[in-house]
């Protein structure tokens, strides 16, 4: 059931909103709407940085007020992790950003985390702070990376990302299935030549869900460069906040393979 409700809830990790070249040009398009005759209107101001990290510092308050409900009350989480499995792919495939949807995802989905975290921490104790220090120093990485090495993902990068995100996403949809019908693991219980299947995976979609921060980076960096609307800066923070979670449940499975 725990490997069952894991595969999910990465699975909702990972429909995030991937926009295409194409959808980042009609966005990026767009001019900042404001009203020439009465000054900016505040909901149709260009969105800046701040709004990005205020919108994110909302959310994973909201997620981290889910989780502590969710850690005292483990049966929540299989519940919550379904109500935010759909929310996530509403969210993810919404031309417009919902505030309310955007939200309500950051509330069930930390009632998952809070719930499938105790369950972990029971079984391994101190995997939690483990996990969450391995992804505050993966974030903390990756921002480096970006901001004073100026990594960029070019057209080719990103398809080759989207390829990726994607197949890995088919990858788990089929491995919870078999996962479901036999009772097991799926394909990360098997070894092949005695190394667990489950460690080379978690390896791959850990450095995957790291590359992915460097997407959502770029994103905010471009949105707020060619000043689209404030309204979106609801869609960065919620990008960024499910890849945050993807990378932290990745790392806490990953870690519980080398702790088992």
């Amino acid at each position: 059931m725990m490997n069952r409700a894991i595969n999910q809830g990465a699975q909702a990790g990972r429909n995030q909103p991937v926009m295409s070249d194409q959808d980042l040009n009609n966005l990026f398009s767009q001019p900042a709407a404001q009203n020439r005759n009465a000054g900016p209107q505040v909901a149709d101001r260009a969105m800046t940085y701040d709004d990005v990290m205020m919108k994110t510092g909302v959310l994973f308050t909201i997620l981290l007020a889910g989780a502590v409900l969710g850690w005292f009350v483990p049966p929540l989480a299989l519940p919550a992790m379904l109500i935010a499995l759909v929310l996530g792919l509403v969210n993810a495939f919404k031309k417009e950003p919902s505030k309310a949807l955007i939200i309500g995802y950051a509330a069930f989905e930390g009632v998952f985390l809070g719930g499938i975290s105790g369950i972990f921490e029971r079984l391994y104790d101190g995997i939690v702070v483990q996990a969450v220090l391995a992804t505050l120093c993966v974030f903390g990485v990756m921002l480096a990376l970006f901001k004073f090495k100026g990594v960029r993902y070019g057209s080719k990068m990103k398809k080759f990302m989207f390829i990726a995100i994607g197949g890995y996403a088919i990858f788990s949809l089929i491995n919870f299935g078999v996962a479901m019908f036999t009772g097991t693991g799926g394909a990360r219980s098997m070894e092949v030549f005695g190394i667990p299947l489950g460690i080379v995976i978690g390896i791959v979609a850990t450095v995957l869900a790291a590359m992915t921060l460097i997407m959502d980076f770029q994103m905010i960096e471009e949105g707020v460069k060619h000043k689209i609307p404030e309204k979106y800066s609801w869609m960065c923070a919620f990008s960024l906040m499910v890849t945050l979670v993807w990378l932290y449940i990745e790392i806490l499975r990953l870690i519980s393979y080398f702790r088992n």
